[in-house]
């Protein structure tokens, strides 16, 4: 990252009839990072992404996108954006070559061959670009529609829950491949709802119906939320989280794996709480540093969702 900024938005607003989906919506992205968007299903993520690269025309706002006005200049930015929606959208008929040479064609590049070329090896496809594109299992369909996305080596690339539906070493290759892009001085832009995708996020804006509640370095977003966490092993799990659900101080509660993490932001009431539940047998109750998971669990816990409120979404 050289400290040139590649997206600077401001205020960006769409609505759909009555309802405001993104509201007033600020982002200042410098080149070659990698932005992440959380958040609940429906709470504008994709419209965000959308309006950024110039797909979309919001209703309100202004800024620019790779140097080009995102309300009037947006075919600059199309030519410029690679885009990798959560569902594969290529020709499953056709093999990965055929593909990528359609899409090379699309963006009238020229020396076609050699740049299929590149983006085959780039992406390790080398030995499969004869094989259907719908003949691919999630992992080898994800690999190909990123080479298509960067086919025309654009400065900005932008993945709409890109790894949902494949496995986790198909993730972790997939992000070793976004690192080298990012290191190459590509930026990303990247809507996800997995943890472990989102710590490979230099920063992260968390989004909830509309509305932009935190942006933030990933590494800083536990202490600037200001969770406190213990986590209780053993015993009756289940009665254990009924009996504190609700219980003053504890403002969630959340199951992780063999046990479950009790959350607030008032330190000594939530050590209160344990009260209850001390000596009981096999019980081990421990104070733990919150992560991120429990830090993005409180901030949707104090989000309201304007859609049951008959207002924004």
């Amino acid at each position: 990252m050289n400290g040139e900024t590649v997206i600077d938005v401001r205020g960006l607003t769409k609505r759909f009839g009555d309802k405001t989906v993104v509201d007033h919506f600020d982002l200042k992205v410098p080149r070659g990072s990698i932005y992440g968007f959380l958040g609940p299903n429906g709470s504008g993520k994709t419209t965000t992404i959308r309006m950024v690269c110039g797909l979309l025309k919001p209703d309100e706002g202004e800024g620019t996108c790779l140097g080009y006005d995102v309300l009037h200049e947006s075919t600059a930015i199309k030519a410029n954006v690679g885009y990798m929606t959560q569902r594969f959208s290529l020709y499953e008929d056709l093999s990965i070559r055929e593909n990528l040479e359609f899409f090379a064609r699309l963006y009238n590049l020229d020396n076609l061959r050699a740049r299929v070329d590149d983006a085959i090896a780039s992406l390790g496809l080398e030995g499969r670009s004869k094989q259907l594109a719908g003949s691919l299992s999630g992992g080898w369909k994800q690999r190909l529609a990123l080479a298509a996305c960067m086919i025309h080596e654009p400065e900005l690339l932008l993945l709409d829950e890109p790894t949902a539906g494949v496995d986790p070493k198909a993730r972790r290759d997939f992000w070793d491949t976004i690192r080298r892009y990012a290191s190459e001085g590509v930026t990303t832009l990247v809507s996800t709802h997995y943890m472990d995708e989102a710590v490979q996020c230099d920063r992260i804006a968390y989004i909830a119906y509309g509305k932009k509640l935190l942006d933030a370095p990933t590494a800083e977003i536990p202490d600037r939320v200001g969770i406190h966490a213990i986590k209780i092993e053993g015993g009756d799990l289940e009665a254990i989280a009924s009996r504190l659900s609700g219980a003053m101080g504890v403002d969630f509660l959340a199951r992780f794996g063999a046990s479950i993490h009790v959350c607030g932001k008032d330190e000594s009431a939530l050590a209160a709480a344990m009260a209850p539940i001390e000596g009981m047998p096999g019980v081990r109750i421990t104070p733990v540093k919150a992560g991120l998971e429990e830090a993005f669990i409180y901030l949707m816990t104090q989000a309201s969702d304007n859609f049951e409120a008959g207002e924004a979404a």
